[in-house]
């Protein structure tokens, strides 16, 4: 029998590396399981080289375009791969992103479902039933502390947060994601039900995630984990891949 493909849609940032590397590397590890479906990957890119407020706004106004660009691949789900960007503009801002590109996408006969990484790491962190949860991100600090107030507004406490106060975005994607391992030492996860090793699509962590959670004993996502999960759980697709932590295990 034919395996099912599916096409991955995504809206990265110009100066993204890791999206389109983990997410990949996630759907085809899940391939290796079930191998009756696979994937295929799309992205249309936004231009963003440092990570400040005046970029972040200005590679946001971008997102019609991509979105419309991703519509005419017709994509099976289209997800916008930027944390930050999103977080940055206000509470809760996901929602009116993903209901703004599924008109985009309607407008250009696309039936996709529209998604935000944003949105997909505070509803991973829901899934997990993390009411505490201790996280690290490669941001200046007070663009942490912008990511820090938002998943605290949708009612989870961030109870530690680290940030690597990286600007170039670019180098963000060069960083070594096991250096997490020896990072999250340094972070405090006392009565944390979650640890999020990277808040970040450009901090590599793949690698470090499940690496943490069996060190630490605590479910630990990533940012292109719970975006994985999200795009699973928006094609109907069992959310299952191995090596992944908790929130992408088999149930």
């Amino acid at each position: 029998m034919n395996a099912r493909t599916y096409r991955i849609g995504q809206i990265v940032p110009s100066s993204n590396t890791t999206m389109e590397t983990e997410i990949p590397a996630m759907l085809r590890a899940r391939e290796a399981l079930r191998p009756e479906v696979r994937f295929t990957f799309h992205s249309s890119r936004m231009r963003m080289h440092k990570v400040t407020r005046e970029e972040l706004e200005a590679m946001n106004r971008e997102a019609v375009r991509c979105a419309a660009e991703l519509a005419d691949a017709r994509v099976d789900v289209m997800s916008t791969a930027c944390l930050v960007a999103i977080m940055a503009m206000g509470l809760g801002y996901h929602r009116q992103v993903e209901h703004e590109l599924t008109e985009i996408a309607r407008m250009n006969h696309s039936l996709a479902p529209v998604m935000t990484s944003a949105g997909a790491l505070v509803d991973g962190l829901k899934a997990l039933g993390a009411r505490r949860v201790s996280l690290m991100a490669p941001y200046m600090r007070p663009l942490t502390e912008l990511v820090v107030r938002y998943i605290e507004h949708e009612g989870i406490k961030v109870i530690d947060s680290l940030s690597f106060e990286i600007p170039d975005n670019l180098e963000v994607g060069r960083r070594d994601p096991m250096q997490l391992v020896e990072d999250v030492r340094r972070l405090d996860t006392d009565g944390a039900d979650v640890v999020v090793a990277s808040a970040c699509v450009q901090m590599p962590s793949l690698p470090a995630v499940q690496r943490i959670e069996d060190m630490l004993g605590i479910p630990t996502v990533s940012t292109a984990v719970c975006t994985a999960r999200s795009m699973l759980d928006h094609l109907g697709l069992e959310a299952v891949v191995p090596g992944a932590g908790a929130l992408l295990a088999a149930r």
